[in-house]
């Protein structure tokens, strides 16, 4: 018993010994040797910026499929009970505006987007000689047919524009009703919305990527407070679509989506000390829309020393289907100017703040 309980004790020694000559100057080599991060990345302030593995159970593949998607019905199960609503506000988001509300620029910068012109598709089902046929022909259908008809002329699809021309679009990628399995989960669920948008891999230089690669980890298995799906960095637009329940359920699938999104915005910005350029500031959008009601909403923290809020923002809601058709094109007029004006500013933002990022981590100060 006791050359047993020796022999253990020397074994474990040895294991530590081991992992100590793995170089923790190189974290993902160290990782992919060890299943852990260096000690001088695993302080408690660090720890929780750090890729994580998916938890699993011993029955099931750790790797899930990349699209793995839910039944439209399961999909909306939680979303469906009001008290999500206060699930959300226990991990520190809210349905509501802060008392301060959004910063004065962001004020102004909804304005721009909501009254900007812009081209819209010259034959499409919201044209208007043929607009009232697709509204009685979308009436009381569910979210499929809705989805199929209508939803690309709402919300535009990014990576459609960049093939018709669009270049500054090239950066931008998309995901349809995908779940967001490499995205850190904020409440028991993840998100999985009808559409997606953020910035692809190639959007970003090698060093970038290096510099990332910590905070990213393992994409077949690790999940990321900067992902969303396996190649979504730094989402920032999400749509939902809702027919049979209110947009209340499509709100709150939102407000989740999103608070994701601003959040990996906000831990970037607090790795490099630039918190504050992003307090009251919009980092997110979300519209949510049925077959003739759409609601524009917009994303915001409000940062106070450690302690960071996440709110929503009330832009514009209407019925698309009234006033022959008056507003049909005001979702989808203001999705394109976000991807033409603010767009560009906010990647740039991001990217400067990956450029100050060290080359080798040594954050356990932070």
């Amino acid at each position: 018993m006791v050359q047993t309980r020796a022999h253990g004790a020397a074994k474990r020694k040895l294991s530590d010994a081991a992992a100590e000559e793995a170089d923790p100057n190189n974290p993902i080599e160290f990782w992919v040797e060890r299943d852990r991060w260096p000690s001088q990345l695993s302080e408690p302030g660090m720890a929780h910026l750090l890729a994580r593995r998916r938890s699993s159970s011993p029955s099931s593949s750790s790797v899930i499929p990349p699209s793995e998607q839910r039944p439209r019905e399961e999909k909306y199960a939680q979303y469906r009970d009001e008290r999500y609503e206060t699930l959300l506000a226990t991990k520190g988001s809210f349905m509501v505006r802060s008392k301060l509300g959004i910063a004065e620029e962001s004020k102004i910068l909804c304005q721009d987007l909501l009254e900007r012109n812009q081209a819209y598709p010259e034959n499409s089902l919201f044209r208007d000689d043929i607009f009232h046929l697709t509204c009685e022909k979308i009436s009381n259908k569910n979210e499929e047919r809705v989805l199929q008809d209508i939803t690309r002329l709402i919300v535009p699809s990014a990576e459609t524009l960049a093939t018709y021309g669009a270049k500054h679009l090239d950066i931008l990628t998309e995901s349809v009703n995908e779940g967001w399995n490499n995205s850190i989960p904020l409440t028991g669920i993840r998100p999985q919305p009808d559409y997606s948008a953020g910035f692809s891999r190639d959007a970003f230089t090698t060093e970038q990527l290096d510099k990332l690669s910590p905070f990213i980890g393992d994409i077949l298995t690790d999940m990321s407070l900067f992902m969303g799906t396996y190649y979504m960095y730094f989402p920032f637009l999400a749509c939902e679509v809702q027919c049979r329940d209110s947009l209340a359920v499509a709100d709150r699938q939102n407000a989740h989506t999103m608070t994701l999104a601003a959040r990996g915005v906000v831990k970037l910005s607090r790795l490099v000390g630039r918190e504050s350029e992003v307090h009251r500031q919009i980092l997110a959008f979300s519209i949510s829309h049925g077959y003739s009601l759409a609601r524009i909403s917009s994303y915001y923290p409000v940062i106070d020393g450690k302690d960071t809020k996440y709110y929503r923002h009330p832009i514009h809601m209407f019925d698309f289907m009234t006033l022959d058709g008056r507003d049909k094109w005001t979702a989808y007029r203001f999705t394109k100017n976000f991807y033409d004006t603010w767009m560009p500013d906010f990647f740039k933002r991001i990217c400067s703040a990956i450029d100050q990022l060290p080359a080798e981590l040594e954050l356990s100060s932070i």
